[in-house]
């Protein structure tokens, strides 16, 4: 039976001759030899983190309003939105004002993670995708500037649109004093901010 192409809501929103977001081509295998994932700052109608991990040869996404955190306490809304390419997860620059999700994007925070369902012998006793379509799932982050536990679960939907919860695990990464969204800014590719980024493109315009 023929994979569903779960990345044609993503292509149908975009005008790839307008965006300079990439394409999209149907559902890869898997990027490397483990899972990644990528927390990108998105200064769009509002500024919202978009939280992505790879699952299924695709980054099934949410938009976190006000990023995440690493207080297990704080409990952050995490709105699930279309499945991305794999190669967006490079992606940087800026969307046309009159393309969907316009604004200025940057890769805040990528890396490796691990599906933490997991029994006492450390085997998977749970896939990432189940996980997924379960509305539960449980990872382990090692990036630059997030690492250890988090849980997104979903709670309620709304409007057609499931929502979730993004919450820290209390583990030896857990730091409630830590506000990483406000204190580290920068992107982790190029080191750039989101105005450098929004310069760039404006300078590229103009020329």
């Amino acid at each position: 039976m023929a994979r569903q192409d779960t990345l044609a809501r993503y292509r149908d929103r975009r005008d790839s001759s307008r965006s300079p977001e990439p394409a999209g081509t149907a559902a890869a295998g898997q990027r490397g030899d483990t899972p990644i994932f990528v927390i990108q700052k998105h200064d769009a109608s509002t500024l919202h983190y978009d939280f992505r991990l790879e699952i299924d040869g695709v980054l099934k996404s949410w938009a976190v309003p006000k990023g995440p955190s690493t207080d297990p306490r704080e409990k952050r809304l995490a709105v699930e939105t279309e499945d991305h390419p794999l190669d967006y997860a490079d992606f940087e620059g800026t969307i046309p004002d009159d393309q969907y999700g316009g604004g200025t994007v940057l890769v805040w925070d990528t890396g490796a993670f691990e599906n933490a369902k997991r029994d006492d012998e450390g085997r998977i006793v749970k896939s990432l995708a189940d996980c997924f379509e379960d509305g539960h799932l449980t990872v382990v982050l090692h990036g630059e500037k997030l690492s250890g536990g988090y849980s997104l679960t979903h709670f309620r939907s709304e409007n057609g649109k499931r929502q979730w919860l993004l919450v820290k695990m209390d583990d030896d990464q857990a730091d409630a004093r830590r506000k990483p969204v406000n204190s580290e800014p920068g992107s982790v590719l190029s080191d750039r901010t989101i105005d450098d980024i929004a310069a760039q493109a404006q300078s590229n315009d103009d020329g």
